[in-house]
């Protein structure tokens, strides 16, 4: 039985909140009971910038089956994972094996080799996140998903509490009514995964690539190439409409909205940083 560590970017983002700060120091109990309930043997955790907002580890079934361990810190975003997990059925997502809603942990199919899409050119990048965006927007039943107006609801509270430190308040006020514009406009509405990049897309063997790491929200599909673009920042400040256009042909949507969400999201979502921040040039280029 492996000792409990903690990876330091978890701890830091938990002594954020009181309640972030309680679910920590329940956690080593939280996983020890989840050891025996499900029956795994547990590996040490991983630690590194991608996993920051929950604890996971490899781990092995009775059979040997290997799997992996996630539990996730209170995370608005975060939420539904496990309820978006289990509607994609493992068609370009990694499949739900376990889950108890109460300790928001889930037990997962382990990807092998694991590479991330981190390790191939960004062009390749581009066709494989594209190709699986395709396949996992699907219209869920009525009411199971929060709607992505939600999402754009709390980041905007968010930038708003910030509003004595912006750059350019001109600017925020248009990224802020163009966000909530589109996030307004229901139509062709399906299940996103909002967080999707290249760290978040893993080699496997089921399938050559699996998502990990979903955000679940309904809304529009253009939305769900904002992600990708943002952590291509070197190709998107040196030519961002080609590589809009680029994306949203693969992807088979409207390059004009996803110019419009990734200029409302670069001058508006929260940040920690307002002053001379690369995404504010963003936002004025793509103006």
């Amino acid at each position: 039985m492996v000792s409990i560590t903690i990876p330091a970017l978890l701890a830091k983002h938990c002594a954020k909140t009181v309640e972030r700060s309680a679910w920590l120091a329940a956690l080593p109990d939280t996983i020890r009971d989840l050891e025996s309930r499900w029956g795994i043997s547990l590996a040490a955790p991983f630690d590194h910038p991608y996993v920051s907002c929950s604890w996971v580890a490899s781990a092995t079934l009775a059979d040997g089956t290997h799997v992996v361990l996630k539990v996730g810190m209170p995370h608005m975003e975060a939420e539904q994972e496990m309820e978006g997990l289990r509607f994609w059925s493992g068609d370009g997502a990694v499949k739900l094996l376990k889950s108890d809603r109460s300790l928001n942990a889930i037990l997962l199919e382990r990807c092998e080799p694991g590479d991330p899409l981190l390790t191939v050119p960004e062009t390749e990048q581009d066709a494989v996140i594209t190709a699986l965006l395709r396949r996992l927007w699907k219209r869920p039943p009525p009411q199971t998903f929060r709607p992505l107006s939600a999402l754009i609801a709390y980041w905007s509270d968010e930038t708003r509490k910030a509003m004595q430190r912006w750059s350019d308040p001109a600017l925020v006020n248009d990224g802020l009514q163009m966000l909530a514009a589109l996030a307004a406009d229901g139509s062709d509405a399906v299940l996103l995964a909002t967080d999707m990049h290249a760290g978040n897309v893993l080699r496997a063997q089921r399938q050559p690539w699996l998502m990990i790491d979903p955000k679940p929200f309904v809304g529009d599909p253009a939305y769900d190439l904002t992600q990708h673009l943002f952590n291509c920042e070197y190709r998107l400040q040196a030519d961002p409409d080609s590589l809009i256009h680029r994306v949203a042909d693969l992807a088979q949507v409207d390059a004009d909205r996803v110019r419009m969400w990734l200029f409302g999201r670069a001058a508006a979502e929260p940040r920690t940083h307002w002053d001379n921040h690369w995404k504010t040039t963003l936002a004025r280029t793509l103006l």
